[in-house]
């Protein structure tokens, strides 16, 4: 092994899951931005787009500037060194062992596999890990609500997508906020949220062959979720935001299974529903955008069960 590679695989393997998380992140960002070589890096502006603090995102850049992604700018700063159009983020910077164990258990919860009601003693024989790498996931889905600690040793699991009245409840709620959205008196299609949204979806278009994707379970569901909290974020109220990031979060819990088996013509309906609605609000005919989202999530809602996702 080289030097180089040498300092980019110690510098990978001494970050922490937040900072490679914040990373790969920051790297889908700048590759569905369509960012060019020389592109200049604002730390407040990714600071403002991922809701942290800079410190957390200067961490992050390091890393990405360990792995040759981003060098330094020739005054001050940081500026996009490569072409990423074609970079898969889960190769250059691959999940942490416990980032894995979080998707684990996340499916787990999906399939029915942990009880709503769990306990940190019962988690740690189930994985085989340390009663800390237990309480670091079980704090991680707290600050995703979708945990809380009961009184006493034990966490439950926030009331997830379970039955069809769960299902149809969570849907007539979607329909409700996100409309709602689009219908707030100060609602911009702010280009900056938009715009990597279409061209994460163009990509994941351009990945179907012979009716299946080449994109995973967990990067359909990024960008899905992108597409709703997107527009929410829009709307310039951040209730609205907050509802319909949380219900993102309970989809998450509840349908990260079934993502992996979605079919591509499935995929690829949804992929042009939304691209649709982005031509209606782009378009300033934000009516008609309502009426093409109230129509896909009553869709979605047909076609969702316990055992599916849109």
């Amino acid at each position: 092994m080289n030097k180089d590679a040498t300092v980019q695989s110690s510098s990978a393997s001494a970050a922490s899951p937040l900072q490679i998380d914040l990373a790969r992140r920051i790297l889908e960002r700048i590759r569905d931005s369509g960012w060019t070589v020389g592109t200049r890096i604002s730390v407040p502006d990714l600071a403002r787009t991922f809701g942290v603090s800079r410190s957390p995102i200067s961490a992050a850049l390091e890393l990405l500037v360990a792995q040759g992604i981003l060098t330094a700018f020739e005054t001050r700063g940081l500026q996009l060194a490569r072409d990423v159009a074609e970079l898969d983020p889960e190769t250059v910077l691959p999940s942490s062992p416990l980032e894995d164990l979080y998707r684990r258990m996340m499916r787990d919860r999906s399939l029915g596999e942990l009880p709503q009601d769990v306990s940190e003693a019962e988690l740690m024989p189930r994985y085989q890990v340390s009663r800390g790498v237990i309480r670091k996931l079980l704090l991680r889905f707290a600050a995703e609500g979708l945990v809380q600690r009961l009184p006493g040793h034990g966490w439950r699991f926030a009331e997830s997508l379970v039955g069809d009245d769960a299902y149809r409840e969570s849907y007539e709620f979607r329909i409700a906020v996100e409309c709602a959205a689009l219908r707030s008196p100060i609602f911009h299609a702010d280009p900056q949220i938009l715009t990597p949204v279409r061209r994460a979806h163009e990509r994941i278009l351009s990945t179907i062959l012979d009716g299946k994707s080449l994109a995973g379970g967990d990067e359909w569901f990024r960008i899905n979720a992108s597409f709703h909290e997107g527009l929410a974020a829009c709307s310039g109220n951040r209730f609205l935001a907050d509802a319909v990031r949380q219900q993102n979060n309970l989809r998450r819990l509840q349908e990260s299974a079934g993502f992996e088996q979605l079919p591509g013509e499935r995929l690829k309906q949804s992929c042009r529903e939304h691209l649709a609605i982005l031509d209606a609000v782009e378009a300033g005919e934000v009516e008609w955008a309502e009426a093409l989202l109230r129509q896909h999530l009553r869709q979605a809602s047909e076609f969702a069960s316990p055992n599916r996702a849109q």
